[in-house]
């Protein structure tokens, strides 16, 4: 029997909004039949336009606010939501923070796990805190433009002040654009695979302030690199690496394989907790510096270590958690599938002076269970997976280690659940509240740091 929406395409309705999506997007309710409208937020009335259905939901755009919420912030800037740079500017700095709280808080409940959520940590100052962009490049009325794709498009909206980045680097994405373009670089067509620019991407040390500029090209050779990478190095004094990243595929992947130095060192160093990090083009290095510093501190805290400990480090990256940890550890064990972060990871420890950590490239899985084939017994694992969250075979790997504890760090409520109940299948458990972070404001994303304790 087919199921007839009690709404129709393109028809207008009064509506009130009763909560947010994971997503940022309103919530309204006709007949039962769940309508989501972006720009808008609970307690808020509003005339709608529906814009698509779906069986069981629709998509409903804001025509009008009748009524408005005491948490909406009226000065933003349509671009940011239209491409999906900062989502959550309309709604309120501490909502936000709410906001995020009960995500995760409402995914546990779901679950029927009885965890206690604690209010998230934020920032005093909740714009402009990105240290890294990647930045498209398009053709637009025949002229080399920067900016930012239209949510669920390829169409550039040229944009010059990001809003979440560090303002230095919206600097200097405009120093290289004009320079490109008084040297009629040719922006990549995805269309016709042609052109030679695709992406400039800009790095900058929250601390020591050097930045490095990354020229993403369809083409092998950048033409007229010599003038161009000298323009850019007297144009921006804090650049101290011009790098071109070569990436002759026709899909969307930002980034090729091949990666040559063009101008001055192949890194740039900076600090985080004290600690020095070399820092290159394809480096994953936490974009909120200033966050990253409390996410980490309360992991390494969350740890409980007192020199005694051997810790593993799952997912390591350029070694930022295993050398915070190292300090305070007898030994950090740290491992990543990507060989390039993991030689970062070595050079790290070399330049902090620290010698109780050992870096290895492999699977976290399989190198665990290498591990415990050699006998090596962890008091700690920390984890600090991507969105996909853990393996169900790292976890299996993971619990024969036997740790005392497991200090999680998440990039993904959802997931973080789902690896919850699996944990506690194996007996670990979560005997204290959970501490969110907020790495990315004015966006739907949230950190957070949870400790599995065997019981």
């Amino acid at each position: 029997m087919k199921i007839t929406a009690p709404v129709e395409k393109n028809e207008m309705y009064d509506v009130k909004i009763i909560d947010l999506t994971y997503q940022g997007m309103g919530v309204a309710k006709i007949n039962d039949f769940s309508i989501f409208i972006e720009d808008t937020l609970p307690g808020e009335e509003a005339t709608i336009k529906v814009i698509k259905i779906n069986k069981n939901f629709g998509f409903g755009k804001l025509v009008k606010l009748i009524t408005k919420s005491k948490n909406r912030v009226e000065s933003v800037d349509k671009d940011y939501t239209r491409t999906g740079i900062a989502p959550l500017q309309h709604l309120k700095y501490d909502a936000q923070l709410k906001f995020k709280q009960s995500q995760i808080q409402e995914l546990f409940n779901k679950a029927k796990m009885n965890v206690d959520v604690l209010p998230t940590m934020g920032m005093e100052n909740p714009s402009h805190y990105r240290n890294k962009a990647q930045i498209p490049v398009k053709k637009i009325n025949g002229k080399l433009e920067t900016g930012f794709y239209r949510k669920h498009s390829h169409d550039l909206v040229p944009i010059e002040d990001f809003y979440i980045q560090d303002p230095e680097i919206d600097k200097a994405i405009v120093v290289v654009r004009d320079i490109l373009r008084k040297y009629h670089v040719a922006p990549y067509d995805e269309i016709n695979h042609s052109g030679v620019i695709r992406n400039i991407m800009v790095r900058r040390g929250h601390y020591s302030h050097e930045m490095m500029i990354g020229l993403i090209t369809r083409t092998k050779k950048l033409p007229m690199a010599d003038m161009i990478t000298s323009e850019i190095s007297k144009a921006l004094p804090e650049v101290k690496s011009i790098m071109q990243n070569i990436n002759l595929t026709d899909g969307n992947a930002l980034m090729g394989k091949k990666t040559i130095c063009l101008y001055g060192n192949s890194h740039i160093e900076d600090q985080l907790l004290g600690l020095k990090f070399y820092i290159s083009l394809t480096s994953f290095y936490q974009v909120n510096p200033t966050q990253t510093e409390k996410l980490y501190s309360l992991a390494v805290e969350k740890a409980q270590l007192n020199g005694n400990q051997n810790v593993i480090d799952a997912y390591c990256g350029i070694g930022t958690i295993s050398l915070a940890m190292a300090k305070k550890a007898k030994k950090v064990y740290g491992v990543e599938i990507v060989k390039d972060a993991i030689e970062d990871a070595k050079i790290n420890a070399q330049k902090n002076h620290i010698n109780n950590a050992k870096f290895v490239t492999g699977k976290a899985e399989e190198q665990m269970e290498k591990w415990q084939s050699q006998g090596l017994k962890s008091d700690v694992i920390v984890v600090d997976p991507p969105r996909k969250g853990l393996a169900s075979s790292f976890i299996e790997s993971a619990v024969k280690v036997a740790p005392k504890r497991i200090v999680y760090v998440s990039c993904n409520p959802s997931t973080l659940v789902r690896d919850a109940r699996r944990l506690a299948e194996y007996g670990y458990e979560i005997n204290q509240p959970i501490q969110p972070v907020d790495q990315f404001p004015q966006t739907v994303h949230i950190e957070s740091v949870t400790v599995f304790e065997k019981n």
